[in-house]
């Protein structure tokens, strides 16, 4: 049996990591995963404060050196200052993916009108796929849901592991062939 994909994720939060607050993204984000996915998988997670610097660091470990062909991140994407995870994504993305942020503002728009305050941002950084997500759990599954079938046959453009999803809960889009 293959040993199961490393994917990333971090929760971005000033409180959470300092143990005021109780990480509620992460395993969101997780708990989404392991609705979607078919393909065996395990967590590799970082909790990080809203620091630009300690942001791209664990980013940056995690395409690296843990070689996660996924990683998604939570927290740090509305428009106050110390929301810096956007930017922290452009600075350790080679490309930039427009789209996944257009479409999970286009969904959220339909729960609630602050969702053009948004500014998660998605790109790939060597065989990695990097996609900022808000921190909120029903927003998680709202936004990862939207994108999810885009994201393997992403993976597999940029020479990543093939993800399979349950077909019950995500159709992934692949094209003939591929």
């Amino acid at each position: 049996m293959a040993e199961p994909v490393p994917i990333g994720v971090v929760t971005v939060s000033d409180r959470a990591s300092r143990g005021l607050y109780e990480d509620r993204g992460g395993p969101a984000i997780e708990a989404e995963l392991r609705r979607i996915l078919a393909t065996p998988w395990r967590p590799v997670r970082r909790l990080v404060p809203d620091e630009r610097p300690l942001i791209e660091a664990a980013l940056r470990e995690l395409a690296d050196a843990e070689a996660c062909p996924l990683i998604v991140t939570t927290g740090g994407t509305g428009p106050a200052p110390r929301d810096v995870t956007p930017e922290a994504t452009e600075a350790v993305c080679e490309r930039m993916l427009p789209g996944f942020g257009e479409l999970m503002r286009a969904v959220s728009l339909r729960s609630v009108p602050t969702a053009i305050l948004s500014r998660q941002v998605a790109g790939t950084r060597g065989r990695s796929l990097i996609v900022n997500l808000p921190g909120k759990p029903s927003a998680i599954a709202e936004c990862l849901g939207a994108v999810f079938p885009a994201i393997p046959y992403c993976i597999d453009l940029i020479g990543g592991p093939r993800l399979e999803t349950d077909p019950a809960a995500c159709v992934a889009f692949r094209p003939k062939g591929a």
